[in-house]
């Protein structure tokens, strides 16, 4: 199958191509990030660079098991530098995976004509002693699995025909890891998840962090993934694994929430105080940064859809480039606070608005005193736009082009 042109992430990287910067590509395991490497390898190819100057080398794979030590890559480079006749370019996959890569990265980087390109699925590739040597040197992307949007441009591409409403579905259910779309059937799919789950949880979790009480963890992401979008404290978390039999402290629970969004299968929104126009300190919301890993995860058979949607709409803001908080004002919720340079916007989530819910939704949004772009979404099909705050039906919401929110 052909996989589609991830167009919003390459218009971000352009800019930096050729550039004395370290482009590095973050994001959840099987996001995307393989595939966006090969197409700016193609932008760079048809714009005249030849083949023979792109290195590409994943740390993942066996074949390139002895490059994992810095000292037999960094020789590869050299050999590969002086072979090629002009400046060479690095695609260096799952970096993590390579001992001192920091060090080596930056010894690249000064030794040689280059232009580097980096992905790693752990956020805290820019921490410690990255952020020392590369101060400055190094931009980042964050890569998401496929939205809705792109779901359906797959389809298009490779002649699937699918309704609006049956992708929307099936990405409901499924998410949109971009391989997941490979598979056949619903059991291939749910393998493939559970298997990409597994890889997270035991390869970038466990064995990163030498985790020693493995099922405590599991129980507690399985409850962070049944309850996306509530809010919890340490000691609340802690309550409820004591009564499921697992005693904690709160400094355990807060270190493997940490270790869970390091990884990228957690994406944490900050509380913030609208009339106070501050951050607030605790009891943050998380949401699964992919809708299917969540459903192969998650314990209780229970289906909360406005919590699904909450969670969708929230990726969907993330992919589009917007730093999203969620409001608290006085007693009440706004669901999101979103930012994208000079942009605001306010946004609330339903799954069907009846005269109750279209009351909270609506007059939590009419008592903030400010005049930026208001919206509700839900997935009603009439149009219940009210005093400036639009309304918009769920898959109208995410089929926006690109500027149009």
């Amino acid at each position: 199958m052909r996989m589609i042109l991830r167009k919003q992430y390459l218009d971000q990287i352009k800019p930096f191509m050729n550039q004395d910067l370290i482009k590095i590509l973050m994001g959840i395991r099987r996001s995307g990030k393989t595939i966006l490497l090969s197409q700016i390898g193609e932008l760079l190819e048809a714009e005249g660079v030849p083949k023979s100057r792109i290195l590409t080398l994943n740390f993942e794979s066996y074949r390139h098991k002895t490059l994992r030590d810095d000292g037999a890559l960094y020789a590869y480079i050299e050999h590969f530098a002086a072979a090629a006749s002009g400046k060479i370019y690095l695609f260096l996959d799952e970096i993590q995976e390579v001992a001192h890569w920091q060090q080596l990265v930056n010894s690249v980087r000064v030794d040689f004509d280059c232009d580097i390109y980096l992905t790693g699925s752990n956020s805290k590739l820019l921490s410690g002693e990255l952020a020392t040597c590369l101060s400055g040197r190094y931009v980042k992307f964050t890569v998401y699995p496929f939205t809705f949007r792109e779901i359906r441009e797959f389809y298009a591409e490779n002649g699937i025909a699918k309704s609006p409403e049956a992708v929307f579905a099936e990405y409901l259910r499924y998410g949109g890891l971009p391989q997941r779309l490979a598979q056949r059937d619903e059991h291939s799919t749910r393998t493939y998840l559970e298997d990409v789950l597994e890889a997270i949880v035991i390869k970038d979790v466990v064995a990163r962090n030498k985790i020693k009480n493995v099922d405590l963890l599991r129980r507690l992401l399985g409850f962070l993934l049944d309850n996306i979008g509530n809010t919890f404290s340490g000691n609340s978390l802690c309550k409820v694994l004591a009564r499921e039999g697992r005693t904690t402290t709160v400094d355990t629970v807060l270190n493997y929430i940490a270790r869970l969004k390091d990884a990228f299968i957690i994406l944490e929104a900050q509380r913030y105080d609208v009339k106070g126009r501050q951050l607030l300190m605790a009891s943050e919301k998380y949401y699964a940064a992919d809708i299917g890993l969540r459903n192969v995860m998650r314990s209780s058979e229970q289906v909360d859809t406005s919590k699904l949607y909450e969670n969708v709409v929230f990726l969907e803001l993330l992919a589009r480039g917007f730093e999203v908080k969620v409001g608290k004002l006085d007693n009440q919720e706004i669901d999101f606070i979103c930012y994208r340079g000079n942009e605001k916007l306010y946004l609330q989530v339903a799954y069907l608005l009846d005269e109750h819910s279209r009351e909270r939704e609506f007059g939590n949004l009419e008592r903030i005193e400010d005049n930026y772009p208001k919206y509700v979404v839900s997935s009603d099909l009439v149009d219940l736009s009210r005093g400036g705050i639009v309304h918009l039906n769920i898959l109208e919401f995410l089929s926006l082009p690109e500027g149009r929110l």
